[in-house]
């Protein structure tokens, strides 16, 4: 039988991949409303956590950084 994860344990493997909403503002330099109305035109797929307005959004951190990359000036 294998030992169970604790939750933390599984909740520090899901935020080392992912970023909430704050978190990609700051990133961007940019507001969270910013990030909340722009996310989907970006190309950024948010994964609501929870239900209802106050569920937290979160979004990939790899999908991110290649957002980021993209917009290298050349």
């Amino acid at each position: 039988m294998e030992p169970q994860s604790h939750p933390d344990q599984i909740r520090t493997d899901i935020d080392s991949s992912r970023r909430d909403t704050s978190e990609v503002a700051v990133m961007l330099n940019m507001s969270t409303s910013w990030v909340y109305k722009e996310a989907s035109k970006l190309g950024l797929k948010g994964y609501k956590l929870g239900r209802g307005r106050n569920a937290k959004v979160l979004y990939k951190r790899a999908e991110v950084f290649k957002w980021l990359e993209q917009q290298k000036i050349h």
